[in-house]
């Protein structure tokens, strides 16, 4: 529910897979159940009782086993599973990473609450998408072991066995999971190659199939206290900002007009913080997106200067920043980002940052659909358009107007 105009938003909305009557359904349901039902359809807005509720879902997953797939899907959905960061390491990973999916989702423009069904994996060293629970009649989980992901048939079998090298144990796993949604398909690949307690960080990798172009996040965990949000610079973030810089080197210079970029830089450092009370979207957590020269300038800036000499960066010290909304912006306008970088060198740098650098890796892969000028102007295009498709929105209507309603269903007008 919106705070200012009172608006409900819908998170996870799916069709039924099969024609429910409900008149069917109303006579299956005790007395007081209906006169309760039949007066809150009277009504324009009304929450149901528990007892309601569980009496109504029951004989609705009663009338076919589809409808009670669904129903037990979105109801994992709506109570997911909790995590608790400040105690457990493997929590704290799984949070990285869980917001790293949501950004590559978010980016691409498909709901990140399709993430919203998750329990917790078996092994506490297993990625993310280990413990997302598929939603029934879609072919949206692809589960690969090791050798299905390095010699399988989709965008990821550039990455072959040379490039696992140490990765043979039983620390290594990669969960991959396609999502589609109005013409966008995504790939995410969830990489761990070290034990919970080994790893460095987690990284998000955006990669743009048509215009050969990725963007690299590595995230960096704040307090949530709000005058708190600030973290010590030290080694190992300074090693990390050098181990980013070479990854810049995969890129090459514009050669033609949709290669420009507003700057070299593919990298990010993103300083994240989940609020413990506070009520945030589904999308991405909270931070500031901070290119990596941009940190480096800071460092060098007396604004991060601790009082016994040291670094800190967090709010207090940087003015300026990228917020989601803008950093999702200028990805999917094709304004940051590497110039010319090939698959297979994308399959290499993820391999590296699971296994030696020790990361959780976030991949996530655009496909290509149309030839590449093509593509770059109906990105615009589409990411101008605020998601709506009059073509599609067309399409459905005339669906609707001619399936005939079966005996007891609703219909409604179109406003």
């Amino acid at each position: 529910m919106a705070a200012v105009d009172s608006r409900v938003t819908v998170d996870l909305l799916r069709e039924c897979p099969v024609p429910v009557s409900m008149h069917s359904v109303g006579q299956q349901l005790p007395l007081g159940v209906r006169d309760a039902l039949s007066a809150a359809s009277r009504r324009e807005v009304t929450v149901l009782e528990d007892t309601i509720s569980e009496a109504l879902l029951t004989v609705l997953a009663q009338q076919h086993e589809k409808v009670r797939q669904l129903l037990d899907f979105l109801g994992e959905a709506a109570t997911p599973e909790r995590l608790d960061p400040q105690r457990r390491p493997e929590d704290a990973s799984w949070q990285e990473q869980h917001e790293a999916a949501r950004l590559a989702m978010a980016t691409v423009g498909i709901p990140p609450a399709r993430l919203a069904a998750w329990r917790r994996p078996v092994g506490r060293h297993e990625p993310f998408l280990a413990g997302l629970i598929a939603e029934p009649y879609e072919p949206s989980l692809i589960d690969y072991d090791m050798h299905h992901f390095f010699d399988g048939d989709d965008v990821f079998q550039s990455m072959g066995q040379p490039y696992v090298r140490n990765s043979l144990g039983s620390s290594f796993r990669c969960d991959i999971r396609v999502f589609e949604h109005l013409g966008r398909r995504i790939e995410i690949a969830n990489v761990n190659a070290s034990d919970v307690e080994t790893r460095l960080g987690t990284d998000m990798i955006y990669y743009h199939e048509a215009t050969q172009s990725f963007v690299l996040v590595q995230y960096k965990r704040l307090p949530h206290e709000a005058r708190e949000r600030w973290t010590r610079v030290d080694k190992r973030l300074l090693s990390q900002l050098d181990r980013l810089e070479r990854v810049a080197a995969l890129s090459r210079p514009a050669g033609m007009p949709h290669e420009w970029r507003l700057g070299p830089d593919p990298c990010f450092v993103k300083l994240a913080y989940w609020p413990l009370t506070e009520t945030i979207d589904p999308g991405p957590a909270p931070g500031m997106y901070l290119s990596v020269p941009y940190v480096r300038l800071l460092l060098n800036d007396d604004a991060t200067l601790g009082p016994n000499g040291g670094r800190r960066l967090g709010y207090p010290q940087v003015d300026r920043y990228l917020t989601n909304t803008e950093f999702t912006t200028l990805i999917k306008n094709g304004l940051v980002g590497t110039v010319g970088t090939t698959i297979q060198q994308l399959a290499e740098l993820g391999a590296q940052r699971a296994e030696e650098d020790k990361m959780s890796v976030v991949l996530a892969v655009e496909r290509a659909t149309d030839p590449l000028r093509e593509t770059v102007k109906e990105r615009h295009k589409r990411n101008h358009s605020q998601g709506y498709d009059k073509t599609l929105a067309n399409r459905l209507r005339r669906q609707r107007r001619s399936t005939p309603p079966i005996p007891g269903q609703q219909t409604f007008p179109e406003s």
